[in-house]
């Protein structure tokens, strides 16, 4: 994947035809690094997506639904006292670089027109969003602070002038020819690749491939027209937004002819992008959210599979009980045999067919007597031991499935779920409640994931226990359908219908199967059968159900069809 200078350039220039001369609505913050702005203009509203993540940093028109903070960020009150209201005038790229300046015009708290900049950068995990006051120069604010202590070359803090990022002094290949090119790269140096990227701005290894493909050996005679060739409809904004899948997936904007895979061409780089980033960024927040609760609940994992094996072989010790009865017996028989202060004691075994001896420890410390009631004792504790331990490894494999499933949970979670699972550990008694500056009103119906299928038909998907319970136990009717993988754990879904056909009933095992720990396997077996069927064993864990009367469906997962199905 790169959001190169090619797939900015392809962006800015659709957002000049669809965006300038638009008046700015609504701002939103909803993380800390991304900005969410709704522009009018020609009777529509855009939502111009911005992002300085800094590992999908990004800008395009989005239709994706963004949650937004109950309190919003400094700099997004800052951006809404200053831009709101106000005319997007000009986006212009610099170069080729990743780097586009938003221009608007506005008015002060005097009335007087005021001009501003919002500046984004795109340069991986130095990515920022800057806010510019045109008049002089300075910054007003930006997204990310850079004090002196962690840059020489520049300070982005408020008050200061706005400077460059560094090492912009590469050329710009769209404005080269060919006697230019060659003239710049040296060809027997070698490492062309190396050469093409430390010379030219905006253009990903990816598309240097492409170029140097074009012709099977990169010389002066070949390599110049392979560049021309291959930069020209970046240069004449002939884009075609494409993704390709094989194994892995990258997107551009330009035909990769050298790229292997199943291509999906798309009528826009911004429905590219939304399709290409769709869950990357938010597992990417997931992640850094709850790094503290994935490792606490893969020790625990890992501890009751420890434990499991160590109750395994207390229940293969137990199975030794009949031998302590057999050495007890044996004893009693034999007592005029044994002396006291003996270590051990041979003696026929009346047991053995073939009646051969055996040969008895004992405790030289203890009578005969004391010796064989010692052997009867360990036998109805190993005895008793046996239930016992058989219930706890019954109970561990409980709790096993429990965190494998929250686990599940957890790594398909959104942000937004992270404090519902928090919840019900700390219900459960797994961790600490958090104490919250303010007591957040308790939701006492949490939110399902809505879906509709091809023939309009709802279906809908619980992503924890706590949804998975409202959905099976109090939302779903009777005699909807319920759907679940088997044996794995995932998510509860459900169809909300009688009567529906088949492709519906396919949809939703997708689903199931997709939200699941199953979620990048083929052929993954979903049960079916109605809620009727589905009950909650009495204090079994959240989310626990029994069910019977099942079919059961095989199905390989898509995330194109989970974007395809989702209510918008």
């Amino acid at each position: 994947m790169s959001f190169d200078g090619i797939v900015t350039r392809s962006v800015t220039y659709d957002l000049q035809q669809k965006l300038l001369s638009g008046r700015i609505v609504k701002i939103h913050q909803p993380y800390k690094t991304e900005l969410v702005i709704t522009i009018r203009t020609r009777g529509k509203n855009y939502t111009l997506f911005l992002s300085a993540n800094p590992s999908f940093s990004r800008f395009h028109l989005t239709n994706e639904k963004y949650a937004n903070p109950q309190e919003p960020p400094m700099f997004c009150m800052l951006l809404r006292k200053h831009l709101e209201g106000s005319i997007l005038e000009n986006i212009e790229q610099k170069g080729l670089e990743r780097i586009v300046t938003f221009s608007f015009k506005g008015k002060n708290e005097l009335g007087d027109v005021s001009y501003k900049t919002l500046i984004i950068e795109l340069m991986g995990r130095h990515s920022n969003i800057l806010f510019i006051n045109q008049d002089d120069n300075k910054i007003i604010d930006s997204i990310k602070h850079i004090p002196p202590s962690l840059s020489s070359y520049r300070t982005v803090l408020p008050g200061q002038l706005y400077k460059d990022p560094p090492y912009l002094d590469k050329l710009n290949p769209l404005e080269v020819s060919e006697d230019e090119l060659l003239k710049k790269l040296n060809f027997n140096e070698g490492k062309m690749e190396k050469q093409i990227l430390n010379t030219f701005s905006g253009l990903s290894p990816q598309i240097i491939e492409e170029i140097l493909k074009k012709e099977k050996f990169a010389n002066r005679d070949t390599l110049p027209n392979a560049f021309l060739e291959t930069l020209a409809p970046v240069k004449e904004h002939r884009y075609e937004p494409q993704m390709i899948s094989n194994g892995s997936e990258t997107f551009s904007v330009i035909d990769l002819s050298h790229k292997k895979g199943d291509r999906t061409i798309f009528n826009s780089v911004h429905e590219m992008l939304d399709r290409f980033f769709y869950g990357k960024a938010e597992r990417d927040r997931v992640k850094q959210q709850a790094q503290d609760l994935e490792k606490f609940l893969r020790n625990e994992y890992n501890k009751n599979k420890k434990k499991i094996k160590k109750l395994e072989k207390t229940l293969t010790d137990a199975d030794k009980a009949q031998k302590q009865q057999r050495f007890g017996e044996l004893l009693t028989a034999h007592m005029h045999e044994v002396k006291e202060g003996d270590e051990y004691v041979t003696v026929t075994d009346y047991y053995d067919p073939e009646q051969n001896t055996v040969q008895i420890p004992l405790d030289p410390r203890k009578s005969p007597s004391d010796n064989a009631q010692l052997y009867f004792k360990r036998y109805h504790k190993l005895k008793n031991s046996v239930k016992v331990v058989t219930e706890q490894i019954e109970k561990t494999k409980e709790e096993l499935m429990y965190l494998d499933q929250v686990i599940q949970q957890v790594e398909n979670a959104s942000p937004k779920d992270i404090e519902d699972i928090r919840e019900e550990l700390a219900e459960e008694g797994y961790i600490k409640r958090r104490i919250q500056k303010k007591q957040k009103k308790k939701q006492d119906k949490p939110v399902l994931d809505q879906y509709i299928s091809s023939e309009g038909i709802d279906i809908l998907v619980g992503k924890n226990n706590k949804q998975n319970e409202y959905l099976t136990n109090r939302f779903a009717r009777q005699n909807d359908t319920w759907l679940h993988t088997k044996d794995i754990p995932g998510s509860h879904v459900v169809i909300r219908s009688e009567e529906f056909n088949e492709v519906t009933l396919v949809e939703a095992a997708k689903l199931a199967a997709y939200f699941s720990k199953s979620r990048h396997s083929s052929q993954v077996p979903v049960d079916y059968t109605l809620i009727r069927h589905v009950k909650k064993p009495s204090g079994s864990k959240p989310g626990y159900v029994t069910y019977d009367q099942q079919n059961t469906l095989f199905v390989t997962p898509s995330e194109d069809l989970v974007l395809t199905l989702r209510k918008k």
